[in-house]
């Protein structure tokens, strides 16, 4: 694009969770310093929430400048609360789309504010590039909500080559998918982390000689388990009395208000060593990965950007079940022993051991510069009419063409 050109590409950003604006991060540096585009940043969800930290306030202290927001979230963690949300989410995100009138809309991962979000741009023919699709985590919703916006998203930037393959699988063009990595990861090779004692300042907590990092999440395909799930990580954790805990809240999904809740209660006995955050800061959090021993619960960030720094991830249940998993991951049920048989083994020397050489399956170089530079080159125009990606006849054709070959 000329210089002279007074035209910019507005590329609008959704982010409505601390964890999710942390992996946007760098892709909107990148949209926020291309003179062409003009980044245009939505918030909603629990960065507007003062229960979840009011986090839209760091947004603005990183030098973003929030172009509107869209008020969501109901105070209930109820499965109908949560539909009601999604219900005002599509109302506030047809008015922002409809202001913004932005030339594509980006949408990272799977959470239901941002199903709402895409819903809205469907319907106002706004073209959307969906990122980290193709994943699997079976028990929650966010599955089905993840699929459902890969099926309204017209580019789609995912993080390992099993998930362009899904998404192909799903009926979307090749040419579309792209397999960039996790931008999570390139955030944590641009920070600058704390040190032990500066991060210990900072969340005004002593870490102990063996740390605990726990972050343990609703499953929302099977709620009624939730309860003797947590139950069972609470006996298990005291198992290992020595350890300092250090608790991240769950997020405002179904049950998430209960788990918080027991967390707290949990704490109230043992605050001598455990403590819990609602929100830790994407710095901090990412700065006490390099001290603890283990990671524990069912985050998606066990899986991704907790093998980065070598530790273990010991993931309880089946919220993440058939996600794609570094070799530092250790699956186990949500019951006690199995808990602790497998804190056990990854605290053990012979696991320890075999980390040191483990690589992230989701590590790639230039993420976001690779994102932007896609998107700025596609003519957005000409994506938003959809055919569906028919495997089974285009791999029919495929024959037909190399037998024709074959016998021309």
């Amino acid at each position: 694009m000329s210089p002279t050109t007074p035209f910019k590409f507005k590329m609008a950003v959704v982010t409505g969770t601390r964890a999710e604006y942390s992996l946007l991060y760098w892709l909107m540096k990148e949209i926020q310093n291309d003179p062409d585009i003009q980044l245009q940043l939505i918030v909603t969800g629990m960065h507007l929430s003062p229960e979840f930290g009011l986090t839209y306030q760091l947004i603005e202290a990183d030098g973003f400048k929030i172009d509107a927001k869209v008020e969501m979230l109901l105070s209930t963690d109820s499965a109908a609360g949560i539909t009601k949300s999604v219900g005002l989410g599509m109302i506030g995100f047809a008015d922002a789309l409809q202001r913004l009138s932005p030339d594509i809309l980006i949408l990272l991962g799977d959470r239901f504010e941002l199903l709402a979000a895409a819903q809205a741009a469907l319907i106002q023919k706004i073209p959307l590039a969906h990122i980290h699709g193709g994943e699997l985590s079976e028990g929650a919703i966010d599955d089905a909500i993840r699929h459902s916006i890969t099926k309204m998203s017209h580019l789609h930037f995912v993080a390992a080559e099993i998930y362009q393959k899904r998404v192909i699988q799903l009926g979307e063009h090749p040419e579309r998918v792209f397999n960039v990595g996790a931008p999570g990861l390139e955030r944590i090779a641009k920070l600058k982390l704390l040190a032990q004692s500066e991060l210990e300042k900072k969340i005004n907590f002593q870490l102990g000689t063996q740390n605990f990092l726990v972050t343990y999440h609703p499953e929302t395909i099977h709620s009624n388990e939730n309860k003797s799930a947590l139950i069972a990580l609470f006996c298990a954790l005291d198992h290992f009395p020595q350890a300092k805990l250090i608790f991240t809240k769950a997020n405002a999904d179904e049950m998430g208000r209960l788990i918080n809740l027991e967390i707290d209660q949990y704490i109230l006995k043992r605050n001598q060593r455990a403590i819990s955050y609602v929100t830790l800061g994407d710095i901090n959090y990412l700065s006490l990965l390099q001290f603890v021993d283990v990671v524990i619960g069912n985050s998606s960030s066990g899986l991704i950007e907790v093998p980065y720094f070598h530790k273990p991830t010991v993931n309880i249940g089946n919220r993440q079940l058939n996600r794609l998993r570094a070799s530092s991951v250790i699956n186990c049920q949500a019951k006690k022993n199995a808990i602790i048989t497998a804190i056990e083994r990854a605290l053990s020397a012979e696991f320890q051991m075999t980390l040191k050489n483990m690589t992230s399956p989701y590590k790639q170089d230039n993420t976001a510069n690779k994102i932007k530079n896609i998107l700025k080159k596609t003519n957005l125009k000409k994506i938003i009419h959809k055919h569906f990606y028919d495997i089974q006849i285009n791999l029919r054709e495929f024959h037909e063409k190399k037998q024709n070959l074959h016998y021309s």
